[in-house]
Parts: structure tokens; sequence; C-alpha cells
């Protein structure tokens, strides 16, 4: 389990200025609270980026595809630093990376619960080895960027809410130009 599981989130308002904290299982609840999350977008030299499927032991969203990684900064920590330090928890990545900007969102899944989220979007270069958490991750693939959004089309469900938003604001800085 790693550190975020247990440390308080970072509530915040439609500004993202920070309005409290609250743990990341009363934050996920029902329709969920406002709180502060990344998204990372992790891409080749050849431009294709990484996607992750979900592990089965996950509460929302289990075995759906989703970007390279994603988490929550937690109180007192730098956002990107946050970012880091989960790809190299999750996947093995270090890497470098830049905010492209950030959405709002709110999704809920079935009866489990709900993400409420202020959601940066960091993009970074990587051409090493994976090494996935598999009790994060069940299986992660490098695809090119507009075949990623044909897939997306073709089947929604099968993705994350986050990755189909976080896809069309990194896409829109040219984070997928390789």
């Amino acid at each position: 389990m790693n550190g975020e599981s247990m440390a308080e989130l970072i509530l915040v308002n439609e500004l993202d200025q920070q309005i409290g904290t609250a743990d990341r299982s009363r934050c996920h609840s029902g329709k969920g609270i406002l709180h502060r999350a990344f998204t990372i977008f992790v891409f080749n030299q050849d431009g294709q980026v990484l996607i992750q499927k979900r592990s089965k032991g996950k509460t929302l969203w289990p075995c759906t595809w989703e970007t390279s990684c994603s988490g929550h900064p937690v109180v007192g920590e730098d956002l990107v630093a946050a970012a880091q330090k989960r790809l190299q928890e999750e996947l093995g990545v270090r890497t470098e990376l830049e905010t492209h900007g950030r959405f709002q969102y709110q999704a809920s899944y079935e009866d489990e619960g709900s993400e409420n989220e202020i959601c940066f979007v960091l993009a970074g270069k990587y051409d090493g080895v994976i090494r996935p958490d598999l009790q994060e991750v069940s299986e992660c693939r490098w695809v090119d960027a507009n075949e990623l959004k044909g897939e997306i089309a073709d089947s929604r469900d099968e993705h994350a809410p986050w990755l189909i938003t976080g896809l069309e604001v990194v896409s829109s800085q040219g984070g997928t130009d390789g």
C-alpha cells in the first residue's frame, strides 16, 4: 500500500484553493468531495503514450484503461514531486514531468463511489523498462495517441473518465508530439 492511501488529501474549491483536508475514502464516497489530483502521460521516442489497465483490486474503475499513472498530492507535498514519486511507485519510471494544464470533473463508478477532482495533467518522456506494481496495475502498453482516441470512441466504458479528458488537455497543449 502506498503512502497516499493513508494520508490526508487536499480539499479545494473550484479555483484550486486549499480549503481543508480529508482522508481518501471520504473524498471518494458518495458524489465525492472536490480534491486535488494529477494524471500523467508518458510518451516514448516514437510519440506513443503509455497507458495502464487498473488492477482488479481497485475500488473505482477496476480493470479499466487509464493514463500512464494517476494519484493525489498529499498535504505539504509538491504536485510534480508527488507525481514523480507515484510514477516510480506504480511503474518503476523516473522522468522529468511538465504540467500541461488542468481540468475539473466529477464521475461516479457504479455504487462504489466517485471521483470529484481538479486534475492536473503532466507529461514526460521515457524509453526504458516498465516495472508495474501488480497490486496497482494489471497490464500496460504503448499506443499511438490517435489510435487511443479511436479506441475510446469505440469503447468509452473501458476507459477511465480522466483518461478521456486528460488526453484532450495534453493534446491541446502539444504534449502528444513525442
